[in-house]
C-alpha cells in the first residue's frame, strides 16, 4: 500500500486525482492542499506520503520551488497543463511528469512506475528478526522481535506496539515502523493499525480477530493485500458440491 498527498490550486484537478487515487488499487489517499506552504508544513511534519502530485504553475509558492524542499521525503510527480516546465522538474528529481488533462491509464501507469521504484529503494529483512525502537523513556532503546509482536496501533503523534505481554509507545510514525518491519509478514489493514499475519485467528471481511480475541477493523482499500497473503495459505478442496 501506497500513501498519496495532492498538492494543486485548481479544486477540480484534486477531484480527479482523489477519484484516480480512489480507484486504483494498492493507493490511499492522506489529504490534499491547495496551499503549497500548507502542505510544507504537512508533509515535513505530519503527513509523510511515499508519493505526492504535485502541480508547478501556483501562487506564494511554486512546485517546483516546494519539490526542492520535500522530495527527500516523498516521491514527486508533477502534474501541469504546460510542457516547457519538464526540464525544471526533472533537474528537482522527479519521479515522473503527468501533463493534464491527464487520463486514468496515464496515472496508473505513472503511479507503476513509481511504486517499483519506492519498492527498490525499500529495505529487506531476509536475514533479520528484530529491531531497537526508542520508547518514551528518555534515553531508553528496546529491543523488539518480529515474532513477539501481535499489532500496531497510531495515535495522533505516536504509535503503541502491543506484544502479548506488554506495551511499548514510541514516536515513530506507521510509515517509519512499516518501512522496518518485513513486509512478509506484517501487513497494514488499516490507516490506524498494522498486523502480524502469524497472529491472525480469523478474518471476516471487515475485522480481523487475532489472539487474545483482539478484534482489529479491516479497511476497504488494505483488504486485497491481506487477501492475496491468506490465497497463499488456503487450503480449499477442488471437489464440486
Amino acid at each position: 500500500m501506497f500513501t498519496c498527498y495532492i498538492v494543486d490550486d485548481e479544486s477540480h484537478a484534486i477531484e480527479t486525482l482523489a477519484s484516480y487515487i480512489k480507484k486504483a488499487p494498492g493507493l490511499e489517499l492522506l489529504g490534499s492542499s491547495t496551499n503549497p506552504l500548507e502542505a510544507l508544513e504537512l508533509i515535513n511534519n505530519t503527513v509523510h506520503p511515499d508519493i505526492t502530485f504535485l502541480d508547478i504553475d501556483m501562487p506564494q509558492l511554486s512546485g517546483l520551488d516546494l519539490a526542492g524542499l520535500i522530495n527527500d521525503r516523498t516521491k514527486v510527480i508533477f502534474t501541469t497543463a504546460f510542457p516547457d516546465y519538464a526540464l525544471g522538474a526533472f533537474e528537482k528529481n522527479a519521479a515522473d511528469y503527468l501533463l493534464k488533462p491527464i487520463s486514468f491509464e496515464r496515472f496508473l501507469n505513472s503511479v507503476k512506475k513509481v511504486s517499483e521504484q519506492i519498492k527498490t529503494q525499500k529495505p529487506n529483512h531476509p536475514a533479520n528478526d528484530h529491531i531497537f525502537i526508542k520508547t518514551n523513556i528518555k534515553g531508553k532503546v528496546t529491543r523488539l522481535n518480529f515474532t513477539d509482536i501481535v499489532y500496531v496501533e497510531s495515535i495522533k503523534n505516536y504509535v503503541i506496539i502491543f506484544t502479548a505481554d506488554e506495551k511499548m509507545i514510541t514516536y515513530l510514525t506507521m510509515k517509519e515502523l512499516e518501512a522496518a518491519l518485513p513486509s512478509e509478514r506484517f501487513f497494514r489493514v488499516h490507516k490506524s493499525y498494522i498486523v502480524n499475519a502469524e497472529r491472525i485467528k480469523t478474518v471476516n471481511g471487515v475485522n480481523i480477530l487475532l489472539q487474545n480475541n483482539i478484534s482489529i477493523p479491516l479497511g476497504q482499500i488494505y483488504k486485497a493485500a491481506l487477501q492475496d497473503y491468506i490465497n497463499t495459505k488456503l487450503v480449499s478442496s477442488s471437489r464440486l458440491t
